[in-house]
């Protein structure tokens, strides 16, 4: 079997097919719609609608990646017209005639080809798509999945948490456990914290007492508000706080640490390449690391990533990412959770992470999912969705 790369095609989909992109979509989706702390809050112009301050510019591509025997191997990635122009005009030399099993290799020379204008942001997004169509073509020409690639199965089902507005609606679909984004940053004082604690007391009186409720905060708050924060719904029995400050801020982590030890502290979403993880796991600050297969440097990096924290005993469990964290999560021997964030316009029911883009993404059944054992990451393009190239 000839593995040679002869071809890399990037394309963004036309119309509304591309799922993951909730920004194209109504603004009455959850994700637009409501009012999320992030770390454009300190900003009354851009505080209370996402796309006003241009988290949509970029929006989606699609990677396809053929060998010379015409097997292609496809991932869905972020960056838009930068990260494409990235892939065709800069890694494109480092793929077409290159042994396609060749994955580290490949990644490495992409990396640090780029680290003149990289290491973090849109050239490893840029990677991350790369990397994780490479792992589909490798799964179709071995004919395995890509968690047989990586260690195979460690378990018969991976269990969900979900990702929305309303924990009473996750809890009813079936998940273990419900994440609410935060309304307030610190930048509302001392009225932002009692509307945050009145917020989450609702969302844990419609879940009862012990169902595990966690809050994103998007990097929107400072050490001492967080802190302020954790201690204000200390009757709230919150699971973990995820993301309370910037990635990079350890010495914050730190601060919070020694003010809350016994709560659990999450981040790592915003976060790229293993050595963007290196101190928060070193530190031991964090409870539980979040990276993004589809911004961290792909399933290619996740690996060593997850390498470096299971010697300091913190699990991984992904941010988002659809079946590229299932695929994952697996294979590893430690956390048997995932994240499913809700795609639903109103966020009360499933439908699939990428939308229409694929025909067959596998979702989540009352909160579970086992997965099949189609090659690759086990989705095929949907023949509907219309691609154009960059």
């Amino acid at each position: 079997m000839d593995f040679t790369i002869k071809r890399v095609t990037v394309s963004r989909v036309e119309g509304s097919g591309s799922g993951g992109d909730y920004f194209q979509q109504s603004k009455e989706h959850w994700l637009i719609g409501s009012l999320i702390a992030n770390p454009m809050s300190g900003h009354d112009n851009y505080k209370k609608v996402r796309t006003s301050w241009g988290i949509d510019v970029l929006g989606s591509i699609v990677v396809e990646i053929e060998t010379s025997n015409g097997t292609i191997g496809v991932a869905t990635g972020f960056g838009g017209v930068p990260a494409a122009w990235i892939i065709n005009h800069h890694f494109n030399r480092f793929l077409v005639g290159q042994d396609a099993r060749n994955i580290n290799l490949i990644w490495d020379q992409m990396y640090r080809a780029s680290l003149p204008y990289g290491q973090a942001g849109l050239p490893i997004a840029a990677i991350s798509a790369v990397d994780l169509a490479l792992w589909d073509l490798l799964g179709k020409l071995r004919d395995e999945p890509v968690y047989n690639l990586i260690g195979g199965c460690s378990r018969p089902e991976i269990s969900f948490y979900c990702t929305g507005p309303n924990a009473k609606a996750i809890k009813d679909m079936g998940f273990w456990g419900a994440k609410v984004p935060l309304p307030h940053g610190h930048y509302d004082g001392i009225d932002g914290v009692k509307q945050n604690y009145q917020f989450l007391k609702k969302q844990r009186a419609e879940i009862g007492s012990d169902f595990p409720l966690m809050v994103d905060c998007y990097m929107s708050l400072t050490p001492s508000y967080a802190i302020e924060l954790a201690k204000a719904c200390s009757d709230l029995n919150i699971y973990w706080w995820e993301e309370v400050l910037q990635p990079t801020d350890i010495e914050g982590y730190r601060i919070i640490r020694n003010a809350h030890p016994t709560l659990k502290w999450t981040t790592g979403e915003h976060n790229y390449t293993r050595h963007g993880f290196r101190k928060l796991i070193e530190e031991r600050t964090i409870d539980i690391l979040q990276p993004d297969v589809m911004w961290v440097g792909g399933l290619t990096e996740l690996l060593r990533i997850s390498a470096h924290a299971s010697a300091y005993d913190i699990p991984i469990i992904p941010h988002g990412s659809g079946p590229y964290s299932y695929h994952f999560i697996m294979s590893q021997n430690e956390q048997p959770r995932c994240e499913y964030v809700t795609s639903a316009p109103d966020g009360t029911y499933i439908r699939p992470v990428f939308g229409e883009l694929f025909s067959d993404e596998p979702v989540p059944k009352n909160g579970k999912l086992k997965l099949e054992s189609k090659p690759g990451f086990g989705m095929t393009l949907n023949p509907d969705c219309k691609l154009a190239q960059f």
